[in-house]
């Protein structure tokens, strides 16, 4: 909601909420921040131009802010090395391990449904190197498969066809 295609206006969209952040002492969270927060770039043309001018009114803009201010990308190398040195703590979320994969597939099944017997979570853990979001989303595909054939039992079968197409977002293969 803050990047416009007019020159100028994420600027001002900028300063309208670093502004009112100040007055209201909050806390800026940017999500995706890699898009906002990019790296600058030669100047081939006027656009090039203009998005290195943004770049440089968000680093004045960072740098005046006495506030708290939290970023959450998942490329950093793609975000402007003049932002990352005034960042004060960069904390690295690494992908889960087996046995946290483990806890997480446990937690995310609903009580609604019972696992089939066939269903060897420890070895699906160990097998397929996923993201706590990624086991949410497969999880919540399985689930909603299940109750659409009105059963209550969580098979391998819908768990692996969730998996794949979890991968397949990624263009991974299963194997």
């Amino acid at each position: 909601m803050v990047v416009s295609k007019f020159i100028g206006e994420t600027e001002k969209n900028l300063s309208k909420v670093f502004d009112k952040a100040m007055n209201k002492e909050w806390i800026l969270f940017f999500d995706e921040a890699d898009a906002l927060f990019s790296k600058r770039t030669g100047v081939q043309n006027a656009h090039d131009k203009y998005a290195n001018q943004e770049v440089s009114y968000l680093l004045q803009r960072v740098e005046d802010f006495t506030g708290l201010l939290i970023l959450a990308s998942n490329f950093k190398s793609n975000i402007d090395e003049a932002f990352v040195r005034r960042f004060n703590t960069i904390v690295h979320f690494p992908k889960p391990d087996a046995q946290e994969r483990l806890r997480i597939w446990k937690n995310c099944i609903p009580k609604q449904l019972e696992l089939s017997k066939d269903v060897q979570l420890e070895h699906i853990s160990n097998k397929y190197e996923l993201t706590g979001a990624m086991i949410v989303n497969i999880i919540q595909y399985a689930t909603i498969k299940t109750f659409a054939l009105s059963k209550t039992e969580l098979t391998t079968q819908v768990i692996l066809d969730g998996i794949r197409k979890e991968l397949q977002k990624e263009e991974k293969s299963m194997y």
